[in-house]
């Protein structure tokens, strides 16, 4: 965790204010560093430390101690919002990527998202929100036409479509996730369907041409995904 406020540092930069590479810093230095100054998220991958603490090891000084208690604006990785939310890391990131939660911000090439977003997550469970599910006995309303109904995503993938047009969906679906989070296999299945039609009456968007059975090959012709995948 991020306490609220608290600057931080990777060591990278740590090595580079001390005005050695990487690597030797690693080899070198790291293990004593990392016996005295704690990483702020135990067990990642992501090596990220109080800067305080770590400039006054670096300074030869004693290490202060962080505040303990908790505020609403610390920062938590994946593996602590699970903690609260009472599930897995990758549900955390999914629910990220399919708009449930924020996409966070990354601090060194770690999300992390604000504990009052997570903590509200937890008191409103999906399916729960201010006024709660569906009551006993009431109508449910119109179900969409498919799952991803509605979804901004969608458009963002109609859009890759058309700009990379003839790419595997593989590729398109693994830049895509890595430019706007999620996972490859959910913006496949946003593509899939984007391909299909399902960004808003047919998925309509402008292309160069569109194939004759659709109506003539106009210059900027509105076409449908469903006949351009044809």
């Amino acid at each position: 965790m991020i306490p609220k406020g608290r600057p931080v540092i990777n060591e990278a930069d740590i090595a580079q204010r001390v005005g050695v590479p990487l690597a030797t810093w690693r080899r070198r230095d790291a293990p004593a560093f990392r016996q005295h100054v704690p990483s702020l998220f135990p067990g990642s991958r992501f090596l990220i430390y109080d800067l305080e603490q770590a400039t006054a090891y670096l300074d030869g000084k004693p290490v202060p101690d962080l505040v303990a208690d908790e505020d609403p604006d610390d920062q938590l990785n994946d593996k602590e919002a699970a903690g609260i939310l009472g599930v897995d890391p990758s549900t955390v990131r999914a629910y990220a990527g399919q708009g449930y939660l924020s996409r966070g911000e990354t601090v060194y090439g770690a999300r992390v998202w604000r504990r009052h977003e997570i903590e509200r997550r937890r008191d409103n469970p999906l399916g729960q929100g201010k006024g709660g599910g569906r009551r006993a006995g009431e109508r449910q309303g119109p179900r969409k036409a498919h799952a991803y109904a509605g979804d901004p995503r969608l458009r963002t993938a109609s859009d890759a479509l058309a700009a990379g047009a003839g790419a595997p969906i593989s590729r398109i679906a693994a830049s895509l996730a890595q430019e706007h989070g999620g996972s490859p296999r959910t913006w496949e299945r946003l593509l899939n369907q984007a391909r299909q039609g399902g960004v808003g009456g047919c998925g309509g968007a402008l292309v160069k041409a569109a194939p004759p059975h659709c109506g003539g090959a106009a210059w900027f012709q509105l076409a449908c995904w469903c006949c351009l995948s044809s």
